[in-house]
């Protein structure tokens, strides 16, 4: 039997460099995208795109015929992170920028790179702040990436008042809201997420051109509002005549709570009204159950 030889290697890096020199190179290319809101042409192959990617071999399909082909538009991904993706396709390797690397994360997922989906998660998590954090959670919901979900919330809980301030945070969907609101863990007073909760409806309702309450209908029901002491209560609830943002029973809930300070305090018991981390104490909370766990 023959024998079928030994698979023997140059050295990477040079053949690595010279595909790098290959990127949007409009020498020898064959195919052309109008890439972003900016609409800049983008050079590749579509050899190596189709052969690297399956979402480009089914893009462009077969050979194409004689002339010059059209243009492949794709509107929705930025340039930086196009040319991201094209770095990673010619050389399995990627240069990543805080600034952009969540845009070359969405491209990853949508266009079903796995390799380059983890190297992005990776980044992330290292250079993690209080301006990314929010911005990283809402991708990550988006899609379904619940690892980074997790270490996102885990960010926030102990930065809660610094994240709660960044525009990320009032750019968030109600989705990607919710399991903040849920924690148990956020490092911040019950008022000041009141507030920060009204700011985001505010934002919502002006961009989606809704009222307020009906932007935060889905996310106010985790507001803990039998933690407020009676005077901020009698507060918000005039606040919430002139700007309604939370049910009118879901403040009526909350007077009931502060009721029981005089009655039955083992109904309060597993009522919505636990302690956060960052909760400040007021006196009506010794007659509830709100030991932190």
């Amino acid at each position: 039997m023959e024998n079928p030889g030994l698979v023997v290697h140059g050295q990477a890096a040079p053949f690595s460099t010279a595909l790098r020199s290959l990127v949007n190179d409009p020498r020898y290319s064959d195919v052309c995208f109008v890439v972003g809101q900016e609409r800049q042409e983008v050079f590749a192959h579509r050899c190596l795109l189709a052969c690297r990617c399956n979402f480009f071999q089914r893009l462009l399909g077969p050979e194409p015929g004689p002339g010059l082909p059209s243009p492949v538009v794709l509107s929705t991904v930025p340039a930086e992170a196009f040319l991201a993706v094209l770095e990673f396709l010619y050389t399995n390797s990627v240069t990543l920028h805080r600034y952009s690397v969540l845009e070359v994360l969405t491209a990853a997922v949508e266009y079903g790179l796995e390799e380059l989906r983890e190297l992005c998660l990776e980044f992330v998590v290292k250079v993690l702040d209080v301006e990314l954090v929010c911005e990283a959670l809402q991708v990550a919901v988006t899609f379904g990436l619940r690892p980074l979900q997790e270490q996102c919330i885990t960010f926030i809980e102990a930065h809660s008042q610094e994240a709660l301030r960044t525009r990320g945070f009032l750019e968030l969907s109600a989705t990607a809201l919710l399991p903040v609101l849920r924690s148990d863990k956020l490092s911040v007073d019950e008022a000041e997420l009141v507030k920060a909760a009204r700011s985001w409806a505010r934002v919502g309702a002006a961009v989606l051109e809704r009222p307020v309450a009906e932007v935060a209908a889905p996310v106010v029901g985790e507001l803990r509002l039998a933690l407020l002491a009676p005077a901020e209560l009698s507060a918000l609830e005039e606040q919430n005549r002139q700007e309604p943002l939370i049910p009118v029973e879901q403040i009526v809930e909350a007077w009931k709570y502060h009721a029981l300070r005089r009655g039955d305090a083992d109904a309060a018991r597993g009522a919505p009204c636990r302690r956060r981390r960052g909760t400040l104490p007021r006196d009506h909370h010794r007659f509830l159950d709100l030991r932190f766990k």
